[in-house]
């Protein structure tokens, strides 16, 4: 019996012994959520996202990881469902103890997961372009917002190109219908008439464009420059450019400026159709810099192959995650409060040469850059802005927001300040 006693004793010792290492061991590690959709209409796009935070992370640890602590990726699989990725969101941060997550695409699915960050007070590093509009204290907004891309695009297309006609084509949600309001509103004030301006919504994953395009063709046959400025998302973007070519239209006749098409999305279709046409972003591969030429080597070496292409919201996520590294050693702790605080101002190395900075809004500051897609499925920068441009969450062309500004430090911290009003009409938006 002492026997049976001293060896369930020592069991027991050895048990709590391991308990004991297991939890010392998980709390040796900073958990980093990755939220994007592997399957599902977006997964074209998202599916890369992941695998770049997981080298992001990788050789974060390589350099001796964060705090003296090994990142740890958890990755999940929203699946291009929207509601999905709330209770994804939810899980990284109740179940996973995550300590900031980067994900999310669509707008949709960023405003699904915003209201459960908002609850936990849990950090989400946005690196897709959208439609503006909000501001969050739980958001970084890397990608670009709408006075970083969709202006200067319609921008370029008016004055470099002449553009009198305007076809605004987007996927059904939230980002195109915003984006294209506050176009509407801007060409509007720019003198264009309301006739001069064809507006266009497809479900995503719309496959049969062909009717679309015969009706865009006829658009532009009036005699008047005409261009698409296109916020279509996910893999609808591949029948759309294929029935372009198919019915003739080319980049001289009508050409159309993609807000959500990178060289991912063109390393599957065939390009020589779309010789010509543009995009408007604030990253390309073909960018000339060494941050750049490093970067896309680590990426091949990666992902172990030399065909893989870079693209935006890669420089995005890349921006993002060094900005929250220094925001954490800034701080000292992952603590989500003390970050926020920390990663204003906080300025890293982007991928086209200089340096972006997180502002008191939550956006940072890019260049604009235009490219032209080549038969090689890259882009040639045909135009960019003399240098950085600071992303604006409110429009300034919209009557509801015009008036709006953000701004998370203290003694502000409000998200939706009315300078007229001087009301902070919101907590967070």
């Amino acid at each position: 019996m002492k026997r049976t006693l001293l060896n369930a004793s020592v069991g027991a010792a050895l048990l709590a012994g391991t308990m004991f290492s297991a939890i010392a061991s998980a709390a040796d590690t900073i958990k980093v959520g990755v939220l994007h959709s592997l399957s599902g209409t977006m997964a074209i796009s998202e599916t890369t996202l992941k695998d770049t935070m997981l080298m992001l992370i990788e050789e974060q640890n390589k350099k001796g990881g964060l705090l003296g602590k090994k990142l740890e990726p958890v990755v999940v699989d929203p699946a291009s469902n929207w509601p999905l990725f709330a209770e994804k969101a939810r899980e990284l941060i109740e179940k996973n103890k995550v300590d900031a997550v980067f994900g999310c695409w669509t707008s949709v699915s960023r405003k699904s997961v915003l209201p459960v960050f908002e609850e936990l007070n849990s950090l989400l590093f946005y690196p897709v372009q959208y439609e503006g509009e909000e501001s969050s204290k739980n958001v970084f907004y890397t990608g670009a917002a709408p006075n970083q891309q969709a202006i200067p695009a319609v921008d370029y297309l008016m004055n470099e190109i002449g553009v009198k006609r305007w076809v605004l084509a987007g996927t059904d949600y939230v980002y195109p219908r915003t984006t294209n309001k506050i176009l509407e509103a801007y060409l509007k004030a720019k003198g264009v008439a309301e006739k001069d301006i064809m507006i266009n919504y497809t479900p995503f994953g719309h496959s049969d464009w062909q009717s679309i395009v015969s009706d865009i063709k006829k658009f532009g046959s009036a005699g008047k420059k005409t261009a698409v400025v296109s916020t279509i998302n996910g893999d609808a973007n591949v029948p759309f450019y294929k029935e372009l070519g198919n019915q003739g239209i080319s980049a001289q006749d009508i050409p159309v400026v993609a807000f959500s098409v990178g060289e991912e999305e063109l390393s599957g279709i065939d390009t020589k159709p779309l010789v010509g046409h543009l995009a408007a972003w604030n990253y390309f591969m073909s960018v000339d810099a060494q941050e750049n030429d490093a970067f896309i080597e680590a990426w091949q070496k990666f992902i172990k192959s030399e065909d893989r292409v870079t693209n935006d919201p890669m420089e995005a996520h890349y921006i993002g995650f060094n900005m929250w590294v220094e925001a954490v050693k800034k701080a000292g702790t992952t603590d989500p409060a003390a970050v926020q605080e920390a990663i204003v101002g906080v300025a890293v190395p982007n991928l086209t040469g200089g340096l972006s900075a997180m502002m008191p809004n939550h956006h940072v500051t890019k260049p604009v850059l235009i490219g032209e897609i080549q038969d090689d499925g890259q882009f040639d920068v045909v135009w960019k802005t003399s240098g950085l441009v600071a992303g604006d969450a409110w429009s300034d062309y919209l009557e509801g927001s015009k008036d709006i500004i953000s701004d998370w430090r203290a003694p502000l911290s409000c998200g939706n300040y009315n300078v007229k009003t001087a009301n902070c009409s919101g907590q967070n938006f």
